[in-house]
């Protein structure tokens, strides 16, 4: 229970919540539309890094790493560090075009590259897929997280959690712009580590962990400190190594994990002073993200182990919450029990902070493509920037209700993340090469979205009735690549090549230099071999004990 020092700390985090956007807000009122979307394009690395790292750190990120490590151990995590190498091709090679691009959005960016009534179409329905569809799985998931944290935590309903949340997140995003959204996430950023710091101390703390050097010498944790898979065990090798690793990083696209970059990566590089600043916060954030950001929830989920050793422990320590909600997910929520009065508070603004950082970043995001590209572009193209902010504010309004009701049909962390990589399954290429292969057009992007989206759907929900054998989830995932690649191939060359004069003005926009494209490719493996020795480095020191 919260006791009133907790409250305290809770209250003082909403009254910072509120003050920095609202100080951020006397810019936007001066600047129009050009300051609320883009920040004026004032940005400096270092807030765009640590901006990004808050928009990826949810309050799923915690149940999510816990979830994997109960069921996987640490090298479980392969299925997401092998994003590195897309982060790493962003910051060394296309970090650079997009702010040559010029593009207001990612999406802004296809009738740049493409020309006509099929760029036209795919700005619209890529801005839709994004903005409305995909949006709404990734906020859905993310409020999952909440849900099972504030039943455990607070004690309160899944809808009071998403009341809490919606009025929140919709200040925190709408009252500023991106300015105010950046200044706040450093803030969120900052109490976020600072709980996930007092969650793991307390947890090793435990009787029943018994410290540090009891912990990591127990063989239940022991068995789950390897940062490498059991090569013996060739299911795990395939699903959560060689997959991921071989395939997944350039073929599949993730929020926060696009090839080629894109969603609110690309729109927190698009404010960035200078092509030098977007690249040294992408850098900054890929080194934080993956190598520094996660090894509290990672120790937590170690500690979680022996303090709830199976769902059944998990479901004694809390009778009052519903069994269905209860998986390896919700150990780190139950973790939080550990922690003493006082600290409480701080923790439980911690959960919020992660919280409304991602959800103000997807709300953020989908906001910009509804105004920018779909009404400004097709509804209303000489909408004044009053018009438009408000616009923004009331997509922003229907996406978090949206999102609500959404959240409470999945199932665990883990479910919504392999749904949102099952869906931008076998698009990732195309990202990555339309920048410099010529001969991809708009209907290569719609067919490679369309397709990969309708497997998704095929596997998710039709499959199982049509078999009684299961697929596993890697099976599921190479099946999506090998169609949408074949989909988005036969368009390509189904249909006429881009006009001369697009091609063309395209290439004098980007600059893409063969040469420095090659470099950077090189740096972009370098870099990602020397974080990825560096964290395997890191693991050997924690886990050794």
């Amino acid at each position: 229970m919260l006791n009133g020092l907790d409250w305290c700390v809770i209250a003082a985090f909403f009254a910072m919540l509120v003050a920095i956007p609202a100080f951020a807000s006397l810019k936007t009122r001066r600047g129009g539309g050009e300051e609320y979307f883009r920040g004026a394009n004032s940005m400096p690395w270092w807030l765009i890094g640590v901006s990004m790292v808050a928009a990826t750190t949810s309050t799923n990120s915690a149940n999510l790493f816990t979830e994997i490590i109960r069921r996987d151990g640490l090298s479980g995590n392969w299925v997401w560090w092998s994003f590195l190498t897309t982060g790493m091709l962003t910051v060394f090679v296309y970090a650079k075009l997009w702010v040559r691009s010029g593009a207001a959005t990612d999406i802004a960016f296809y009738e740049l590259r493409y020309s006509g009534r099929p760029a036209a179409f795919l700005r619209c329905f890529r801005a839709f897929y994004l903005g409305v569809v995909y949006n709404l799985v990734v906020m859905a998931t993310v409020l999952l997280g909440a849900i099972k944290i504030g039943c455990v935590m607070f004690g309160v309903s899944a809808w009071t959690v998403l009341a809490v949340t919606s009025v929140a997140s919709l200040v925190y995003s709408c009252l500023s712009g991106i300015r105010g959204t950046i200044y706040t996430d450093i803030f969120l950023f900052a109490v976020v580590m600072a709980g996930a710091f007092a969650v793991m101390y307390y947890a090793v703390a435990h009787p029943a962990v018994g410290g540090w050097t009891a912990m990591m010498s127990s063989p239940d944790v022991v068995s789950r400190t390897s940062f490498l898979p059991d090569f013996s065990n060739a299911d795990a090798l395939i699903a959560v190594f060689l997959i991921p690793v071989a395939v997944q990083w350039w073929n599949v696209w993730y929020s926060g994990s696009e090839p080629g970059g894109g969603g609110y990566i690309v729109q927190r590089m698009l404010t960035a002073k200078s092509p030098g600043h977007a690249l040294g916060g992408t850098l900054f954030f890929n080194i934080l993200n993956y190598a520094l950001r996660p090894w509290p929830w990672y120790v937590a989920a170690f500690a979680s182990i022996l303090i709830f050793p199976d769902l059944d422990s998990i479901r004694a320590a809390f009778p009052g919450v519903d069994p269905s909600l209860v998986g390896d997910d919700m150990a780190y929520p139950a973790m939080i029990k550990v922690v003493p009065n006082g600290w409480t508070g701080l923790v439980a603004a911690s959960l919020m902070g992660a919280l409304f950082s991602t959800v103000a970043a997807h709300l953020s995001m989908g906001a910009n493509y509804v105004t920018n590209d779909i009404w400004k572009r097709f509804v209303r193209k000489d909408a004044s920037d009053r018009e438009m902010i408000l616009v923004a504010r009331a997509s922003s309004v229907a996406l978090m209700a949206a999102g609500c009701v959404l959240a409470p049909l999945l199932e665990s962390a883990k479910s919504g993340f392999d749904m949102m990589v099952q869906v931008g399954a076998g698009t990732g290429l195309v990202f990555l090469l339309r920048w410099f292969w010529m001969r991809i057009n708009a209907w290569t992007e719609i067919a490679a979205m369309s397709v990969s989206f309708i497997c998704a759907v095929f596997f998710q929900l039709v499959w199982p009735h049509l078999s009684p054998t299961p697929l596993l989830f890697w099976q599921k995932l190479l099946l999506t690549i090998f169609v949408t690649s074949l989909a988005w191939i036969a368009a390509t060359f189904a249909t006429s090549p881009e006009k001369a004069e697009t091609v063309a003005r395209f290439r004098s926009l980007v600059r893409a230099d063969g040469r420095d494209v090659g470099k950077g490719v090189l740096l972009a493996f370098l870099v990602s071999v020397g974080i990825f020795c560096f964290m395997a480095l890191v693991a050997r020191v924690v886990c050794s004990g």
